[in-house]
């Protein structure tokens, strides 16, 4: 009776121990969304193999990367995945209370920054990136492939960092033009 009483009081603390499950899991298993999923033991792996890099973006990968959890890219170029996409970004904004950092409309290229604070005002303990627009790839003479990206990433986030590391990842080119704003 003890083991039983246990595993379940075991059981009920799971979400409280940072074991949960994301809201945005569901899109891992769809034939309809690419994942990318870095965890915490990657981000070191590769921090500790560019440690003794010379090359200063490197060095700033390496500082942040030692302080985040996970990092989590889903993409779609489709249609009713992408409307699932957003509307369970948005139920996830609200429920998580994340605040809206910047939001940037270029034609029909949308991108969204949301955030949760972090210990200090430079730092952050999530960060959310929502993207959609029109992907600049055309297949013939009138069709466009309409992308949707949506990035979270957790952990202890130094935002001057962060900007560095999305544009190296090159996840959509309207994130282009932040560098030219």
């Amino acid at each position: 009776m003890k083991k039983v009483i246990i595993i379940m009081l075991l059981a009920g603390m799971l979400p409280f121990m940072g074991i949960s499950q994301s809201i945005f899991d569901k899109f891992e298993d769809s034939d309809r969304v690419g994942t990318v999923t870095i965890n915490n033991g990657m981000l070191k792996i590769a921090a500790a193999m560019m440690a003794d890099d010379e090359d200063e973006e490197s060095r700033e990968f390496v500082e942040l990367a030692k302080n985040i959890n996970n990092i989590k890219i889903f993409l779609s170029e489709d249609d009713s995945a992408a409307a699932d996409m957003a509307a369970t970004m948005k139920q996830y904004v609200k429920s998580s209370k994340l605040e809206e950092l910047m939001k940037v409309k270029d034609g029909d290229t949308n991108l969204r920054f949301y955030i949760k604070h972090g210990k200090n005002e430079d730092s952050v303990e999530e960060l959310l990136m929502f993207v959609t627009g029109i992907d600049d790839k055309k297949h013939g003479n009138d069709h466009h492939n309409f992308e949707t990206v949506l990035l979270t990433m957790t952990g202890d986030i130094d935002l001057a960092k962060v900007g560095s590391l999305t544009r190296k990842m090159k996840l959509h080119k309207g994130l282009e033009k932040l560098d030219k704003e």
